[in-house]
């Protein structure tokens, strides 16, 4: 669950990303906090369970709370040191029903139309000409099915000046949003007040919600 203060000085270089990724989990035992977060929790809860898909899975707390509550999830993350980690979790709690995969979104060519929920929370996912990564989650949504996307609001320039990130470089909820068309149903998009205590995105105090249901 990639946070931009995290990736700030991330390489847009993809065969890079792994590495990088890998890195930044090193540095820390844990580096998120461990717990789903609350958007996937309140916008999933009245969902009924089948196929999700969790892009960006990072350490697995989401992967992990959407078995328990009965889907079959795919979680997928670039980082090795992250899947490894959500891996142990998983075998702690006796989950089996999350199949954790190492790649990028884009890379991983997934079936199209496949999943009942694609959950993405704070993806670090590149921005390119071609828009691949928002059709990317637009493709792996089954008919009838939900895209969750959800992000921190766009930094101020001062803010991003002093962490060196460049948003402009990275698919926010808005990029995706521009992408549905009618056959598409836009439920929630929305700013709402965040609340996490630990991990390394603690301090941002917003999300940007966009729920999309895709039409049968």
């Amino acid at each position: 669950m990639p946070h931009t203060d995290a990736h700030a000085h991330a390489p847009q270089d993809p065969h890079a990303v792994g590495e990088f990724w890998d890195q930044r989990y090193s540095d820390r035992e844990t580096l998120w906090s461990g717990e789903p977060n609350a958007a996937l929790v309140a916008e999933t809860h009245p969902l009924r369970p089948g196929r999700a898909l969790d892009v960006g899975c990072g350490e697995g707390a989401d992967a992990l709370w959407l078995a328990a509550a009965g889907w079959t999830v795919t979680a997928l993350d670039v980082s090795r040191v992250a899947l490894e980690r959500a891996a142990r979790q998983a075998e702690l709690a006796g989950i089996t029903s999350v199949h954790w995969l190492q790649t990028g979104l884009v890379e991983a060519a997934l079936p199209h139309g496949t999943f009942d929920l694609v959950s993405a929370q704070y993806p670090a996912l590149l921005r390119t000409p071609g828009n691949d990564a928002e059709r990317a989650l637009l493709d792996a949504v089954a008919p009838g099915g939900v895209l969750l996307v959800v992000h921190h609001p766009a930094p101020t320039g001062e803010e991003a000046s002093a962490h060196g990130f460049d948003a402009a470089l990275y698919v926010s909820p808005t990029q995706v949003a521009a992408l549905l068309d009618e056959n598409w149903l836009i439920e929630v998009d929305e700013t709402r007040p965040r609340h996490v205590a630990t991990g390394a995105g603690a301090h941002h105090t917003e999300d940007v919600v966009l729920r999309a249901r895709r039409l049968g």
